[in-house]
């Protein structure tokens, strides 16, 4: 797509991919951009299908949202949503559904969305969700949004899956990997690598100057000083005192369900757990309907609604668009954060320059 329909004002142009057209992604976007305000923050542009999107307002009884139809030969429309059509097939929805051809759309849209966020014509995504199963095909073997977007834009290991909220944020040391494997994974590099880009992420796209964060242990207790597992003694300690000793605010290990229960999150900028569901569950109890799926560490911005395709309200104008909205809130936060902060380098780097000249 042409940069040159790009907005000129700094608003971040926001794309959102359909997902799994059965599930509920199609209604939170509708409710999300029904309501005009978004566009003084943003301009979005849905990738999918304008077919899809009336049929579904017309079902749920949304019929304030509208959309401006884009494409290379017209404008993009600055004052309400935009629609890209990744497909031109007058396909029927089945709401609650798993079907082939919903995955294969899902597909289409996230690749058309990837494709003009590689271009740079719009400055983060913010996919609905997908169902991770019907999308598998030859350019899609990924368990997630999340490994799909660290090939694309990072490399394998390069990016961190973390949770946030507005008190609270809660990143994975490891993500979507069986259980089994978790333990081989922990390891001192693997460790260090991804506090780094924690430290990094919360800095740079959150503008915490000096972010204070906790690492969670990986056995229960904590390993209870080697009783139940050795990864906190030869492992996680080690790296948190590596850490600190460069003057680092990063503390463990912690004993997972002592350190939610008794609410420690709350003097912490950040947690670290070491798999999915030691962060997800205590997360999504805190936070379920306002929670962010976020990949730090990448050159892009990505930003998700933390639930799923929710097939069993799918249709039924039940699901809550909280998440998604705040999703797009936290994509043009970050991008502004990336943005100021290169101006600034910029700044620095031309004060030097003349302050060498003199």
């Amino acid at each position: 797509m042409d940069k040159s329909a790009a907005k000129k004002d700094g608003k971040p142009k926001i794309g959102i991919s359909i997902g799994d057209f059965n599930g509920i992604g199609p209604e939170v976007i509708i409710k999300v951009l029904s309501d005009n305000r978004i566009n003084n923050i943003c301009t979005p542009i849905v990738y999918g299908s304008g077919k899809i999107l009336t049929k579904y307002k017309r079902l749920i009884g949304i019929e304030q949202f509208s959309y401006h139809q884009y494409n290379p030969n017209s404008y993009l429309n600055e004052k309400k949503s935009n629609v890209v059509n990744c497909w031109h097939e007058n396909l029927e929805i089945d709401p609650g559904r798993v079907t082939e051809i919903a995955g294969q759309c899902a597909l289409k849209s996230l690749q058309k969305s990837t494709e003009d966020l590689e271009s740079g014509f719009i400055d983060a995504v913010v996919p609905a969700p997908i169902n991770k199963d019907n999308i598998q095909q030859d350019e899609f073997k990924f368990p997630g949004h999340t490994e799909y977007y660290e090939e694309k834009f990072g490399g394998s290991g390069k990016s961190l899956m973390m949770m946030v909220t507005e008190n609270l944020k809660v990143a994975m040391a490891t993500g979507h990997v069986p259980l089994s494997k978790v333990h081989e994974m922990i390891t001192k590099e693997h460790l260090t690598k991804k506090i780094k880009i924690l430290l990094k992420s919360l800095q740079d796209d959150f503008g915490i100057i000096k972010p204070k964060v906790a690492v969670l242990g990986l056995n229960p207790h904590a390993g209870e000083n080697g009783l139940l597992g050795k990864k906190e003694i030869e492992v996680i300690g080690p790296v948190v005192s590596d850490f600190k000793n460069r003057g680092n605010l990063v503390y463990g290990p912690f004993p997972a369900d002592g350190f939610f229960g008794a609410m420690s999150y709350q003097k912490f900028d950040a947690v670290l757990a070491m798999y999915h569901d030691q962060g997800l569950i205590p997360f999504k109890s805190i936070a379920f309907d306002r929670g962010v799926n976020y990949t730090a560490g990448l050159s892009i911005v990505r930003t998700s609604p933390d639930h799923g395709t929710a097939y069993d309200i799918a249709g039924k104008n039940m699901a809550s668009p909280t998440s998604l909205r705040e999703a797009i809130y936290l994509a043009c936060d970050v991008v502004r954060a990336r943005t100021n902060k290169v101006s600034n380098s910029i700044r620095v780097d031309k004060d030097k320059k003349m302050a060498r000249a003199k």
